[in-house]
């Protein structure tokens, strides 16, 4: 007996030490027309330090034994609070002048979920998704419902034009005087809205999101954006959409998706990611290069994912120009990436 109570002594302490070595964190802030020639060494300076500080933000909740929700959640947020990305205070313009934000969180464990679509009042999207997914019933909140449910929540709830950013400003007004609806962050972001219809000149998605894998084998995804620059008649993108632009399952993967939302929506980008896994026995970079290298392009959705299995193995494919990324392995070796080469 004591034998054998020693040999479970030890597999547990085996399994533990290998989860705790395959501790891995993935972020993305965002795909499109992101070349060398569009940026200036200030500005990725800019970028890279935001990405390496929410690569550290989310590492270091993970080295002391955290929970893969705790590190996306805290992981998005700094992306939320910086104004380089479209999410929380660098979110962009709608038609009407507001920021509406959508955001989402799953939790690979046991396949909870939470979001929140078009608010306007909360300071960080991503956690009211977390009180949505573990203090109420549901998955999906939107409008001032759900930053009535923030403020009870005791979410910090401030006034719109904390979201104000003179860059986000100007690309409004050039949309408007245009007559025509932009995406985010492109050195020519434009595309016009005829008969409800999008129709994409320019190319960059500004979202952000974060995907990790725990000390004890669970996976969490999280996703927040601003949507779309000119937006009308309440637009939702994917981001906030379980199974498309946010998707995580211990069984599979955990996947955070930016791009052109309509198409990921329309695809169920996250979820058919794990679907080629579960059902094909697929590794996890087969699965997000058959959907985002071959299933979007031959529908002609732009964008790219991170995505994350139990093992610690992750990828990071777009079929754009360029996409905001980095990871961070167990041993705390990282790397941010911008361009395609």
């Amino acid at each position: 007996m004591k034998l054998l109570f020693l040999t479970v002594s030890l597999l547990a302490s085996t399994l533990l030490a290998t989860a705790q070595n395959n501790i891995t964190l993935v972020i993305h802030g965002g795909a499109g027309t992101i070349t060398r020639k569009n940026m200036t060494p200030e500005k990725e300076k800019a970028y890279r330090e935001v990405l390496n500080q929410a690569l550290q933000t989310g590492y270091t909740i993970l080295k002391k034994g955290g929970t893969s929700l705790d590190a996306v959640e805290a992981t998005v947020r700094v992306m939320e609070d910086s104004p380089l990305f479209n999410a929380g205070k660098g979110a962009v313009f709608t038609h009407e002048g507001k920021n509406e934000m959508d955001a989402a969180i799953m939790d690979g464990k046991n396949l909870m979920a939470g979001s929140v679509a078009s608010v306007t009042t909360i300071r960080n999207p991503i956690s009211t998704a977390r009180k949505v997914m573990e203090k109420s019933e549901h998955v999906m909140m939107i409008g001032t419902g759900a930053e009535a449910f923030a403020k009870k929540q005791g979410m910090e709830i401030v006034d719109p034009s904390y979201f104000y950013t003179e860059a986000r400003w100007n690309a409004l007004q050039k949309a408007l005087k245009d007559e025509k609806t932009s995406l985010d962050h492109s050195g020519d972001t434009t595309g016009a809205l005829i008969d409800d219809k999008i129709f994409i000149e320019g190319k960059k998605f500004g979202t952000v999101g974060c995907v990790a894998l725990d000390k004890f084998g669970n996976l969490a995804a999280a996703t927040s954006t601003g949507g779309m620059t000119n937006k009308r008649y309440g637009r939702v993108g994917d981001a906030p959409i379980i199974g498309a632009g946010t998707y995580a399952n211990n069984a599979t993967c955990a996947v955070s998706a930016t791009g052109h939302g309509e198409y990921f929506i329309r695809s169920v980008v996250g979820y058919d990611i794990s679907a080629l896994m579960e059902y094909k026995g697929y590794g996890v970079k087969k699965a997000a290069d058959e959907v985002v290298m071959k299933k979007l392009v031959e529908r002609k959705g732009e964008g790219g994912v991170i995505a994350l299995d139990r093992k610690g193995n992750f990828a990071m494919p777009f079929n754009s120009e360029g996409m905001y990324r980095g990871y961070i392995k167990a041993d705390g070796s990282s790397e941010v990436l911008i361009y395609k080469d």
